[in-house]
Parts: structure tokens; sequence; C-alpha cells
């Protein structure tokens, strides 16, 4: 739990005690309302302290330094959330308000007993941590997304929007690169199920991984793209960058959000319509959320084969819902035939994750999107995760089994050299 400072008495300043809060709400206030500086934040930081400073005082007092710099160390710390950031296991913490602090490690979501001083505290250290990267967040702009250098995602929500106080989420990036050799050790698939979507992969279908919250969506797909061969050109889009691909012909794209004037935002979209003009052999989209869906299909169908992106849906049928809705979203009036025609065109597989209320992540369907018939989308289990019941621990129990069908595009795989074994396929 982070120590609770207490100012000293300082010579010159008539009530440090009383001083302090005021300084801290004015600098809060200074902070939300000033363009970040970026690089330069910690120079700004300073200039802001002493601004409220005066605010607060009025004037200049003989032991100013000091306490400036006692503020200064106050509003520079992540407060509450250090321990956290040193600790290698931990995946994501999770702030609401400044009275509850969450942790997620091996899984498991933990109330830790940190907590932040104030609303105040909580709000400097927001800023602290995203004012440095040009983001910022205020009354006006009271949601914020952002990264840290390592790659590790933040967002932040703060009152009015925030009932009980600001709220701020971060998943952790965390060093040590899964392999999917690691999935199969912790029983997230087989080497099989493994074996053949890394075959797909490298044959140029169109996969997509998708997936519920936090069922590891991206780390699965960074794991697939290491089939993708090393003499192609790959264009990564992203809202951040979070994909680390091996190989050496690679171009990643990150979208930008708007500046403090509004101006300047380059979204998905806009990365993904532009790529087509790069020559990329392969597009890979983070994640899709909106219009984007469109562009990403149409790209599919004209000759980047092999494009990968994540979709958040709650099963393989519901990943080709969201799709039709987001493909919606790109402000053209398709009739909804013509709209599955290009999913089912453009799709090949469906790598579906599952994360399990105990915390436990798993592929629980590899799906085969295997056409049309009439006006539906006919898709096909390929691999499945049929679960009997949960251990006394509360993790899920049962087998991976294929379905016994063979993928229609078999031939297809073949003809790129890939013979799989049909036994791989049989119950």
């Amino acid at each position: 739990m982070a120590k609770k400072t207490t100012t000293p008495r300082v010579p010159g300043i008539s009530d440090p005690e009383l001083l302090r809060p005021r300084v801290l709400k004015n600098l809060v206030e200074l902070v939300e309302e000033t363009p970040p500086l970026g690089e330069r934040h910690d120079e700004l930081l300073k200039e802001l302290i002493f601004q409220a400073y005066l605010n607060a005082n009025g004037e200049l007092g003989d032991g100013e330094q000091s306490f400036l710099k006692e503020i200064y160390d106050y509003a520079a710390s992540n407060g509450a959330m250090d321990e956290f950031f040193s600790d290698p296991q931990i995946s994501e913490i999770m702030v609401n308000g400044p009275d509850q602090i969450f942790i997620e490690r091996h899984g498991k979501l933990l109330l830790t007993g940190a907590k932040y001083d104030s609303e105040v505290q909580l709000r400097l250290a927001i800023n602290q941590i995203i004012n440095p990267f040009g983001r910022y967040v205020n009354y006006n702009h009271p949601l914020v997304d952002a990264h840290l250098k390592d790659g590790s995602r933040i967002n932040a929500v703060i009152p009015p929007v925030a009932q009980q106080g600001s709220c701020l989420s971060i998943r952790r990036f965390l060093k040590d690169k899964l392999t999917v050799q690691d999935l199969i050790d912790k029983g997230a698939l087989t080497q099989s199920m493994a074996d053949f979507v890394a075959v797909c992969v490298a044959a140029r279908l169109n996969v997509i991984v998708a997936g519920n919250t936090s069922s590891g969506k991206t780390t699965f797909l960074n794991i697939l793209a290491r089939a993708i061969p090393d003499h192609e050109r790959i264009v990564t889009i992203e809202d951040s960058v979070e994909l680390q691909l091996q190989q050496i012909h690679k171009v990643s794209l990150e979208a930008r959000p708007p500046d403090y004037k509004g101006e300047g935002q380059v979204t998905i979209r806009d990365l993904v319509k532009n790529s087509l003009r790069m020559r990329p052999d392969r597009i890979i989209v983070g994640e899709i959320r909106g219009g984007e869906a469109l562009d990403m299909l149409q790209a599919m169908n004209t000759g980047h084969d092999g494009s990968m992106t994540t979709v958040h849906s709650n099963s393989p049928r519901d990943t080709l819902s969201r799709l039709e809705t987001m493909t919606m979203m790109a402000g053209f009036e398709l009739p909804v035939v013509a709209i599955r025609k290009q999913i089912a065109a453009a799709l090949d597989l469906i790598v579906y994750l599952t994360r399990f209320p105990d915390g436990t992540r798993k592929v629980t369907q590899v799906t085969e999107v295997a056409g049309m018939e009439g006006e539906i989308i006919t898709l096909t289990d390929i691999f499945q995760f049929q679960q009997t019941g949960t251990d006394p621990e509360g993790r899920p129990v049962g087998q991976f089994r294929p379905t016994g069908l063979r993928p229609m595009f078999s031939p297809k795989l073949e003809a790129m050299g890939y013979k799989l074994d049909r036994a791989m396929f049989m119950k």
C-alpha cells in the first residue's frame, strides 16, 4: 500500500497542511487545462506546480523550494500503483475510484489493499502516466486511451462520467512472449489444432481470431503471425501497437486520436485504406470495431489473402453478426445479403477463444466459413472444446475433439503444398 506523505512544517509557510491540498487541487485543474507537452511534460509539471502554489498562497514563502519539491515528488509518482508496475506477474491493473484497486495475476482478479489518498492524487497519477505521451483527459474530454512505451494499454475515465471517482485500466505488456508450445502446455489447445491453424496461416487463408473479453485474442494473433513466411510484406494496423512480429519485412501503423484542439485524428479506417497503397502481401488489423470492417473485407476479397484481425464476440456465429453490424457502420446502404456474401467470400477461418470464469483461456472452436446457403452463411466446426464440468478449483474440465469434418478448403491447402493427415480430423 502506498504510504501517505505528511507535509513537514516549512519555515515561511504559515500552515503547509492547509496549503498543500489547495495547491494540489489547483494543480489538477491547471494540468487538465493545459495542452500536454509530451516528452517535456516534466518541465511543464514544474511550471504548473509553481503557478498552483502562487494561486493558493498569493505570495512567495521562505520555505518555498522544499515545499514545491514535496509537491513535485507527490505529483510525479504513480501513487498506489507503483508496487504493481514492478511485479511481472500482474497482467492488468484496474482502479475503480481512489479507494478500490484490483489486479489480475495468473488470470484471476484480486482486490488489493492499496488506495489513493484522494481523487486528486488519482487524477494526478493518471495525468502523470498519459501526459508524457501527448495524451490528456479533462472535463470536456473525460475519456482517454493511451499506451506506454512497452506497449501496455491504458484507458482512463474521470468524473462526471465516472460516478465513483476516476477509473483507470492498464493492460500490461508482459515481456515474456508466449509461444504456441506455451499455450499447448497450458491446455489452451492441442498440437493438432495448433498445426492446423498454423498451416492455414502459412497457406494464406484469411483468419479472424474472435473471443470474449480478455480471452487472449491479441496474444494468439501474435503467435499465429509467426507462421507467415519471412519474404512476405506485412502491414499491421492498430489503435496502439501491441503486435510484435518477428518477420523482417513489416510496416507498423498506429491510429492517432485528435489533438487538444480536436484536430489531426487518423482512424483505423484511414490506415486500412492507406495500407492498400503500400503494396502489402498481408494486412493485419489488431482489432476491428467499426466501419473499417468493410474496408478489411474488401481487401481480403481483392488479392490480400492471408490477412488477419481480431473481433470481440460471443461465438463464431456472433462474430459474423458483429461483422455485419460493423460493415453497416461504414455509411453505405448495402443489402444484408450483399454484406453476407462479402463476408463469406472473404473469410476462411474463425478461431474462437474463451476466457472462463476462473481465468482459464482456451481455443474452444476452430470454425470454417464454408460459404452461403440461401441468405445464411454456413459455418462448420473443425475442432471443439467440449466441457464436461469443472474441477474443485473451478477450472473447466473437458476434451478437445475434432468434429470428424474435413474443411472444404483442404484442396486449397494441398495446392499450396500443405498436405494434412486425414487422421487429424477423425473423431
